[in-house]
């Protein structure tokens, strides 16, 4: 069996996800209802995944993309004047979410490597005069951002995508400011995935084939540094995950899961920071 390689993953994906966005062609990500819901129901679909009608009826029409495997809205605990970081932000439905819990003096940036992903964002931020977002074209292990920036990292179902996780993390990791945190939906492995699914190209642009074990996801965040490591998959994700590969099994090998870690503060600084 032939290898995949990094660079073929990557375009499958993007190429997936911009076909998302022009109606004109069939396409699907990683939602619920990506295998047979029509794109009208994207509200339905969210609410679903744990976001309120209020939350889904708050955002720009064209932000909600019914895309995702569960709510980073929900664990991230935004608060006003912080600075959130988005990977693989879409048409900005949870940047736009955010950039209201953040309010006026905090400041939110998605980034995405589709470029109709990012011309649909930033439409959406023309329509609506949010001056507090901002979308950025790039690629989540290389993100266009400096270090210490974020107080929060979101993402919603991306990172699973990426074919060099630990570059995923370690960007993460210093995009973040010291005491940062990391509030993640992405979907796990739960066993391990069969040789013939990790080198399927749809299940990988799908959100399944790409999915690490729940210990590798820890293993790889602590090699980074990350603290207050938390896994948590979800037993009722599955119940959408079989529509997106009906006809296999791989609901019994994958989960969304709530994924929580913080970038600890340097000794010194900690100890300014009590003085």
């Amino acid at each position: 069996m032939e290898i995949l390689k990094n660079d073929e993953i990557r375009q499958a994906v993007r190429q997936r996800y911009s076909r998302i966005v022009d109606p004109r062609q069939a396409g699907c990500g990683c939602a619920p209802g990506c295998c047979g819901a029509p794109a009208a129901d994207a509200a339905g679909i969210s609410q679903s995944l744990g976001y309120g009608s209020e939350e889904v009826g708050a955002v720009p029409e064209g932000a909600n993309l019914g895309l995702g495997c569960g709510n980073p809205q929900a664990i991230a605990a935004l608060k006003p004047g912080e600075v959130v970081l988005d990977l693989g932000s879409g048409g900005g439905f949870d940047c736009f979410l955010a950039a209201r819990q953040v309010a006026e003096t905090g400041r939110v940036i998605g980034v995405d490597m589709t470029p109709e992903m990012i011309s649909q964002a930033r439409a959406n931020v023309a329509k609506t005069g949010h001056g507090n977002v901002e979308f950025r074209l790039g690629e989540i292990e290389n993100l266009p951002v400096a270090d210490d920036t974020a107080d929060v990292v979101i993402s919603n179902c991306v990172i699973n995508l990426s074919p060099d996780k630990p570059r995923v993390f370690a960007e993460i990791f210093r995009a973040l400011k010291p005491g940062g945190r990391v509030a993640v939906s992405d979907v796990v492995a739960t066993a391990q995935l069969p040789e013939a699914v990790r080198q399927d190209l749809a299940l990988h642009a799908g959100c399944i084939a790409g999915a690490s074990l729940i210990s590798e996801v820890e293993a790889m965040l602590h090699a980074c540094g990350f603290v207050d490591i938390r896994v948590t998959p979800k037993a009722e994700s599955r119940t959408f995950i079989r529509q997106w590969a009906p006809g296999t099994n791989v609901a019994d090998l994958v989960a969304s899961a709530d994924i929580h870690a913080v970038k600890p503060v340097p000794p010194m600084e900690n100890e300014g920071l009590q003085r």
